[in-house]
């Protein structure tokens, strides 16, 4: 079968004795900042629930809940027996192993506790994250990409690649196209739900994001080779595919929500 040659990139971008600099590391800290600076602009925007001053805070916020809650996530849905029997290497981030569905949880709770300590509509402020997620989707899976991991299944398209780490076969570039579904497709749809003017019902945008993901995460596992140490689960299902099924619930019940509260002025 033909197969385009993949891109062996080295995943370390410099090293500087034992200190190196990773592709993966690099992909979350540009995700986080343009999303922040994003975030930003949108905040200036009316609606203004929120200051500046508070989406700079938030940072740090974010950071811990992207960080904390997809390594845990990782941990806990994809493979607990080997991180509880060697622990050490929980912490090993570098290695790769970040789950989308713990970062939601921890930014999510993140949300969740810091507007109420700020006393800031959560829905609110909630929907303006919700917009610069996909910029650090579509940086973290072109970093899944360039490590060479979570890659598609066998398959005979053109396009097919075979990775270093996936056998002879040539398999689905599932990363890339995440990146494009999740990252630029989504943020292209929200980015018009944001000139529409979707804001004024809050709930709306983030709840318009969290169905769109997890439409487009259970429609990409299709191509995705499911995690070794998992396989597939009920019904044929992957783990992702069941992760993102709450996911879509949660998203369904903030847009009826959004539906049914007053317009903002």
């Amino acid at each position: 079968m033909l197969a385009i040659p993949y891109p062996a990139i080295d995943p370390v971008l410099f090293a500087i004795g034992p200190i190196a600099i990773r592709w993966y590391a690099l992909a979350y800290i540009v995700g986080l900042i343009l999303g922040w600076r994003y975030c930003l602009w949108i905040a200036s925007q009316p609606p203004k629930i929120v200051s500046r001053e508070a989406v700079d805070d938030f940072l740090v916020w974010a950071t811990l809940g992207v960080i904390l809650g997809g390594r845990i996530g990782y941990v806990l849905f994809y493979n607990p027996s080997f991180y509880f029997e060697n622990p050490s290497q929980i912490v090993a981030v570098w290695h790769g192993g970040m789950s989308f569905h713990g970062g939601t949880i921890g930014v999510l709770t993140a949300i969740f506790i810091f507007c109420r300590r700020r006393k800031i509509s959560i829905l609110g402020f909630a929907d303006i994250v919700a917009c610069a997620v996909p910029i650090g989707l579509f940086f973290g899976r072109l970093a899944n990409f360039i490590n060479g991991e979570l890659w598609g299944r066998v398959t005979d398209v053109p396009w097919a690649m075979v990775f270093p780490t996936g056998g002879p076969e040539p398999r689905h570039p599932s990363q890339l196209y995440e990146a494009g579904i999740e990252g630029i497709v989504m943020f292209c749809i929200l980015y018009a739900l944001l000139r529409a003017g979707a804001r004024k019902r809050p709930g709306t945008i983030v709840g318009v994001f969290l169905i769109g993901y997890a439409c487009a995460r259970i429609f990409v596992e299709f191509f995705r080779q499911p995690d070794q140490q998992l396989g597939f689960l009920i019904g044929g299902a992957t783990m992702g595919q069941l992760l993102s099924i709450p996911v879509l619930l949660l998203g369904i019940i903030l847009l009826w929500l959004a539906r049914r509260s007053p317009k903002l002025a």
